[in-house]
């Protein structure tokens, strides 16, 4: 009986403190964009400037490591889809599996995880040290909120960062998925389109926005939460850099999960299963 309450106890401190703490990061979102409304401390020309370096450093240095990683993921795809759907002799459902697992699962979780060890460490780690070095003080002792200046510019350029990133590495995978088809079974352009087009519905546009947008607003959100809970100590720079990419895993793995659960029980609904 004793085991039993404690790990009930266990059980209850450990979602309480998972609540806790995404109450407070959901407290930091809607007082960065409030600040950015009210601060009139910095100009429209300086958070544009810091979007503009995160959509940079974010989106444009990663493009070299997503076609790598797009073009792979398509072919390994590919070469999956035709083994087992050529004996089916259902090479017609190639569009349908590709925007499965392309557009709707491979592409958005990759590119997170992308986007994460790339950008989300670089951001833990910039913040901490800012916190550490006192420019954290230094700003609000000239009157700039550091939640308009370095939170919210950064959460809106990382989320249009994975946006832009996500549609590119969907198209190169399904580029480099066609190329593939092409050397194995010499299937035309136009086929290969048209399977795609056929599978394409207006709920996966919405899959797209809503998977890619939360993701990146997850990532950077918790990534500056992380950083800026460093206390004092450059010493606790690295720590909260691991807890902040952790963190970010954990919450995208499970929004996506939620997303996915959600979907396809509406789909089944709409047939008459559940």
């Amino acid at each position: 009986m004793d085991s039993l309450l404690s790990q009930i106890d266990s059980l209850g401190r450990f979602v309480t403190k998972n609540v806790e703490y995404t109450l407070r990061v959901l407290l930091m979102v809607y007082l960065s964009v409030r600040a950015t409304v009210l601060d009139q401390a910095q100009g429209f020309r300086q958070i544009v400037g810091v979007i503009s370096a995160q959509i940079y450093f974010t989106g444009w240095q990663a493009l070299p490591l997503v076609t790598v990683l797009a073009l792979g993921t398509g072919g390994v795809l590919i070469l999956q889809s035709l083994s087992n759907l050529t004996l089916l002799g259902g090479t017609q459902m190639i569009g349908n599996f590709l925007l499965v697992m392309v557009l709707r699962e491979a592409g958005p979780l990759l590119v997170a995880l992308v986007v994460i060890a790339r950008s989300g460490t670089a951001v833990a780690s910039e913040l901490g040290n800012m916190r550490a070095n006192r420019e954290i003080e230094a700003l609000e002792s000239m009157g700039i909120n550091p939640l308009s200046f370095i939170v919210f510019p950064r959460v809106i350029g990382g989320v249009i960062s994975v946006l832009c990133l996500a549609f590119y590495f969907n198209f190169m995978a399904l580029i480099g998925g066609f190329v593939i088809t092409r050397l194995i079974q010499d299937m035309s352009f136009a086929f290969y389109s048209d399977s795609l087009m056929r599978a394409f519905a207006k709920e996966d546009v919405l899959i797209f926005l809503l998977k890619n947008g939360f993701s990146g607003m997850i990532i950077f959100v918790v990534c500056c939460y992380q950083g800026l809970s460093v206390k004092k100590s450059p010493h606790e720079v690295p720590q909260v850099t691991t807890q902040a990419v952790v963190n970010s895993i954990i919450f995208v793995v499970m929004f996506n999960l939620i997303v996915t659960a959600l979907f396809y029980i509406n789909q089944l609904r709409s047939l008459g299963v559940v």
